[in-house]
């Protein structure tokens, strides 16, 4: 294990050349810093429950810490490389996205490979038409998916904050999902559940899909996406101008479907 002292003078060594960082660094050090918090959260909850059996536990808070010191060098080192990124600081200046989000998006989204958002949706997996057989190559990038549903937990945790934009969205699109779902609006969604699915007599879940209803969790997850994915638009909308120095393409809806109301 590497000594906090260690720890902090790397991170001051690197930071120094922070711009040095290349893409795949960057993905690397995200997909560590969310390892190393699992395991400092695991690690927590042991020594909890050994706190309270009155058992030994320093030697595991010993390592919680170490682990803990590791892991806030890295969000450190990650919000200086963000810092030096125009959409690292594009992307940090909304509420509820930190540094490790934001380096995660950069790392993952080349605008140069998305000429629309939605080949960002596509490649994130938040394209409900994108199907993935047994035996065939994942059509998305499953780290990023991964990413976007953290994304997604944090703009619902931010909601209530004043300058929120993402979380409200979230509050308004499953107020509606909602209402659709209690006038029967996703009856078919919830046959094609119970058929491909097998779900226990008791859960909550094939009650609801019984009655011809999603579950809680499933109008949760819908609203969820439906905020990652607005988001999504208005990073690609600002990757693209950054990038190709003029405005890009209007959106689907927009241009194709002759929609007016733009978010």
């Amino acid at each position: 294990m590497i000594e906090a002292s260690v720890v902090s003078k790397l991170t001051k060594d690197v930071r120094q050349s922070v711009t040095g960082i290349t893409l795949d660094e960057a993905r690397y050090l995200v997909s560590a810093y969310y390892v190393m918090q699992d395991y400092r959260i695991r690690s927590a909850a042991q020594e909890r429950e050994l706190s309270k059996a009155e058992k030994p536990n320093e030697a595991i808070a010993w390592l919680e810490a170490q682990n803990e010191s590791l892991e806030h060098a890295v969000k450190r080192l990650l919000d200086a490389w963000t810092d030096s990124q125009p959409m690292g600081q594009w992307a940090k200046a909304i509420t509820g996205i930190g540094p490790v989000l934001s380096a995660g998006l950069l790392a993952h989204i080349d605008i140069t490979k998305a000429p629309t958002a939605g080949h960002i949706w596509r490649f994130a997996g938040l394209d409900p038409t994108t199907t993935w057989d047994k035996g065939q190559k994942r059509p998305w990038n499953a780290e990023l998916k991964v990413l976007c549903f953290k994304l997604g937990e944090s703009f619902v945790k931010v909601q209530r904050l004043e300058h929120d934009v993402y979380g409200k969205l979230y509050a308004q699109r499953k107020q509606q999902e909602q209402a659709k779902n209690e006038a029967g609006d996703f009856a078919e969604q919830a046959k094609q559940q119970l058929a491909a699915k097998k779900f226990r007599a008791d859960t909550i879940a094939r009650g609801c899909y019984e009655r011809g209803q999603l579950p809680p969790a499933h109008i949760h997850a819908r609203a969820r996406r439906y905020a990652v994915k607005i988001f999504l638009s208005h990073w690609h909308e600002e990757a693209y101008r950054q990038h190709y120095g003029t405005e890009p393409p209007a959106p689907y809806p927009i241009a194709i479907l002759g929609h007016a109301h733009r978010i």
